[in-house]
């Protein structure tokens, strides 16, 4: 079925600024084997919140990153990927004591993956709430940010200084958890300090494992996303893989089909999903409020999700609009 495009509103105008961790992913060269099998590795510039950011401005959005790089090679490399991708880059810091982060990933024959990170502190983890550019923060619309900046200090000050700066400026928060469980001391303390800005969010998206680790239930139905709700929160979202998605508002919620596509890699999936939606409610939030637009605007993101699979690596396969609407025009 044709989609109603004129429901789809264009991509806005509106800052998006993401905060959090940018780092680079060695990918096996061959799919299905261990780290210690793998014959070879590609650099992959990765990071959910950099993600995101580069997935906005691929569409044709405005987007910033702030966080904090190795002052290094890999630093000066990935801050070089977000320039040449249209991400504004004054949030960036860069630390002369420690490294870029890098993360091992395995991609398993299915297309998902297992990870390894060498972080001990890299870059990322040292950002510092004096390093914030806050004008930059003040001047979004929307500000997106994930866990993993919550996990060690100084950098867990940082965020919440980020946070309590873009609320007091008007911003709409956005919270995708991206959980990382080897990067957390233990699984409680993941779930308590994920949990611990929950209600602070206006918009949530977590994935289907992400739910069933925050709730302790193996069942992913209505119920088990509502127990997640909290009153401030204008849009919950879980993401079922080829699944589609779910989505929870304070008057309706319902599910938009995933589109079939051939899956080679799922890195990036969520965060271009992500991109895709803030893009299109940055300049007009009542859409949140308009089920019939609203749907338009995630069976969008749901595209953009699923083209982001059929390539390796997440910035490489991240699309354009007219990427999307090829899609969605020929399901």
């Amino acid at each position: 079925m044709a989609s109603n495009n004129s429901l789809l509103p264009t991509t806005g105008e509106g800052l998006i600024v993401s905060f959090g961790e940018m780092l680079i992913d060695f990918v096996p060269t061959v799919s299905g084997v261990s780290l210690a099998e793998a014959p070879g590795f590609l650099k992959a510039p990765g990071g959910a919140p950099a993600n995101v950011a580069i997935a906005v401005s691929r569409l044709g959005g405005k987007s910033a990153f702030v966080g904090k790089l190795g002052d290094d090679e890999f630093g000066h490399m990935l801050a070089g990927i977000l320039k040449e991708n249209n991400v504004r880059a004054d949030g960036i810091n860069f630390d002369k004591g420690a490294r870029t982060a890098l993360a091992f990933v395995t991609l398993r024959a299915d297309g998902e993956r297992e990870f390894m990170f060498y972080r001990n502190p890299s870059a990322d983890m040292l950002l510092t709430p004096e390093d914030l550019n806050l004008e930059l923060i003040r001047s979004a619309k929307v500000f997106h940010y994930g866990s993993i900046s919550l996990i060690v200090e100084p950098c867990r000050t940082a965020h919440l200084k980020a946070m309590e700066v873009a609320k007091e400026a008007g911003c709409l928060l956005s919270y995708d958890p991206n959980l990382r469980l080897p990067l957390w001391p233990s699984p409680e303390e993941a779930r308590k300090q994920i949990l611990s800005i929950w209600d602070k969010a206006d918009l949530i998206k977590v994935s289907d494992v992400e739910l069933e680790f925050l709730t302790g239930s193996d069942k992913i139905d209505d119920a088990s996303a509502l127990s997640l709700w909290h009153p401030n929160l204008k849009l919950l979202l879980v993401t079922l893989g080829e699944n589609g998605s779910r989505y929870y508002t304070k008057n309706f919620n319902g599910s938009v089909d995933a589109f079939h596509v051939n899956t080679v890699d799922t890195t990036g999936a969520g965060d271009s999903f992500v991109g895709a939606l803030l893009g299109k409610i940055v300049d007009d939030q009542s859409i949140l409020e308009d089920e019939a637009r609203l749907r338009e605007v995630l069976k969008f993101a749901n595209a953009c999700g699923a083209i982001t699979t059929t390539k390796k690596g997440a910035i490489p396969a991240l699309p354009t609009e007219a990427d999307v609407l090829s899609l969605i025009k020929k399901a």
